[in-house]
């Protein structure tokens, strides 16, 4: 390990040693957002869920479409971090905290979102009292607690020598930092452990994350609503999710880019390297999406053609037409050249894609309810201001989670990076002499004999 007095990264932690006035404007507007939401979130306890614009047979609405999303951009930290870190890609280096801390945050978000749709908060304990193993939503919250624990896991474990240089240099916080540090010392013993725990979390959280957007997909699949019903729809939330992590990603590297002065870490290369990650998640996007609603088309039940053509040309094509435009069209215009403007062309892409996913889930969501099998007429949502006071003062919540955790941690793994100078440079040399052949062949040769 490197001397913890190495002045080197002092960028990193400037953050934590000084407070600008940056950060309180910052806390003070998202705390607007988060009491606006509180107001909605204290109106609807004390007055019902009738103060939204839920109904029969709208019973989900933006609260659904929040957990799903939610739950999708948490696939950013455990699926890009844990493969990266498996795959020895270098250049993860600065960005897998990032990465880490967006799963944990956005988690209790979308966990919270499932609260706030009950209307009763206090229901949710009929899931352990009384819940049964034949319906998705056990599996649903199991899953999504598995998948939490071991995120936070995955997240502290790489932020143990982080902390204990904060034990060593850090004037403030001295008692949370001794403790979190678990006698840190750097020593050759330890930094083997951690390298083993860290390569076993990595295995783990994979399937775990998969597993999870495979199981709230099929919340919906495993029920006879038109649309829903689908096999395809464990692999296309996965994708969805991967995508919509991705984009959330690179939102939040710009925005600590620019705020923390982050530019020696947090390159053009990277965003390149993301940037054709996302590309590439747009194309398989557009696959599954034109799958799904092709075989519907094909099949042209009728119950399932309702909802086909509302989306298509119904009331809520702006909704459909805009996901299209903004999760295929717009990233393959901004990604697919990248020579030029590449930080501008893959923030325009990425900012695109998260309003494009979150328009996804309502057309995934609110199209089906509103078009029922069962005798109802047809359904028409129209979010009330409490609806939009939870949309807001949630992003608000998860950006001042995030923002907070800045203060305290850094937000780039200093340890990582000093690795990377030290070994990172020898390893990816030796690497690479495996790759190529030892000794150049003679240009006359003899043929070898055999096979």
């Amino acid at each position: 390990m490197a001397d913890p007095a190495d002045t080197r990264d002092a960028a990193l932690l400037a953050p934590i040693e000084r407070t600008g006035r940056g950060f309180y404007w910052t806390v003070g507007l998202l705390s607007l957002l988060i009491l606006w939401g509180a107001v909605a979130y204290w109106t609807q306890f004390d007055e019902g869920l009738g103060v939204t614009g839920l109904h029969q047979p709208v019973s989900w609405g933006f609260y659904v479409t929040n957990f799903v999303f939610f739950i999708g951009i948490s696939h950013a930290g455990t699926l890009i971090s844990a493969i990266l870190r498996l795959s020895k890609a270098e250049w993860r280096r600065p960005i897998t905290r990032m990465a880490e801390v967006i799963t944990v945050m956005v988690l209790f978000i979308g966990a919270g979102q499932i609260l706030v749709d009950l209307g009763r908060p206090d229901r949710m304990m009929n899931i352990i009292r009384y819940g049964r193993y034949q319906s998705p939503l056990l599996w649903d919250a199991t899953s999504i607690s598995a998948y939490l624990t071991a995120s936070m896991i995955y997240l502290y474990i790489p932020m143990i020598p982080d902390i204990a240089i904060l034990r060593d240099r850090v004037r403030k916080r001295k008692l949370l930092y001794s403790v979190l540090a678990m006698g840190w010392t750097g020593s050759e013993h330890q930094q083997k452990v951690l390298n083993r725990a860290i390569a076993i979390m990595a295995v783990l959280v994979i399937p775990i994350a998969v597993s999870v957007h495979t199981v709230v997909s099929f919340v919906f699949s495993m029920t006879l609503q038109p649309m829903w019903r689908s096999t395809i729809f464990g692999p296309y939330f996965v994708v969805g999710a991967i995508f919509s992590g991705i984009a959330a990603l690179i939102v939040a590297m710009l925005v600590f880019r620019k705020a923390y002065g982050l530019h020696g870490y947090l390159k053009p290369i990277h965003f390149r390297y993301l940037g054709q990650l996302l590309l590439v998640m747009s194309l398989l996007w557009f696959y599954f999406t034109f799958a799904e609603y092709l075989t519907a088309y094909y099949g042209n039940e009728p119950e399932e053609m309702h909802v086909f053509w509302a989306k298509f040309s119904g009331p809520f094509w702006p909704f459909f037409w805009g996901m299209a435009v903004t999760n295929f069209v717009i990233p393959v215009l901004c990604l697919v050249r990248l020579g030029r403007h590449t930080i501008g062309k893959v923030l325009t892409a990425s900012l695109s894609v998260t309003v494009g996913m979150w328009l996804e889930r309502f057309i995934i969501v609110v199209p089906t309810l509103s078009n029922p099998r069962l005798p109802f007429g047809e359904g028409i949502y129209f979010p009330t201001w409490v609806e939009w006071g939870e949309l807001a003062g949630s992003f608000a919540l998860f950006a001042l989670f995030f923002v907070l955790f800045t203060k305290l941690f850094p937000v780039i793994s200093i340890w990582e990076i000093r690795e990377g100078r030290e070994v990172g440079l020898k390893e990816v040399e030796e690497r690479l002499l495996t790759y190529l052949p030892e000794t150049a062949e003679p240009r006359h040769a003899e043929p070898e004999r055999g096979w």
